[in-house]
């Protein structure tokens, strides 16, 4: 497996601790930002550190591509995403406070008269 694979996945699994000290109910939706490190270890079939197959639920000597597929199971029923100040904890928005999506430039370039 590539060592930068590894990297981001040991930083996704840092994260996913932190996540689940949160109670489920204050806990944010899983963040998008682990799709990426868990499909470049999707067929990785070196097993992962014990700590890990315990955090993600699966059996000791589990392979990073069982480690990817449990991530992925936790956007199976997700229906949204969190804010980035939202991880890993629901943010309490403010009475004052509204998110909007701001909308983005286009590039009309592509579509010339």
């Amino acid at each position: 497996m590539h060592q930068a694979a590894s990297l981001q996945f040991e930083r996704v699994m840092g994260e996913l601790i932190l996540w689940h000290a949160v109670p489920e109910d204050k806990r944010s939706p899983a963040p998008a930002w682990w799709w990426g490190p868990a499909m470049a270890v999707f067929d990785a079939h070196e097993p992962m550190r014990q700590a890990w197959c315990c955090e993600l639920g699966l059996g000791d000597g589990s392979s990073f591509a069982e480690g990817a597929h449990a991530l992925f199971e936790l956007f199976a029923e997700q229906t949204s995403l969190p804010w980035p100040d939202d991880f890993p904890r629901k943010a309490e928005p403010k009475d004052h406070e509204v998110r909007e999506l701001h909308p983005q430039p286009s590039d009309d370039s592509a579509f010339q008269p």
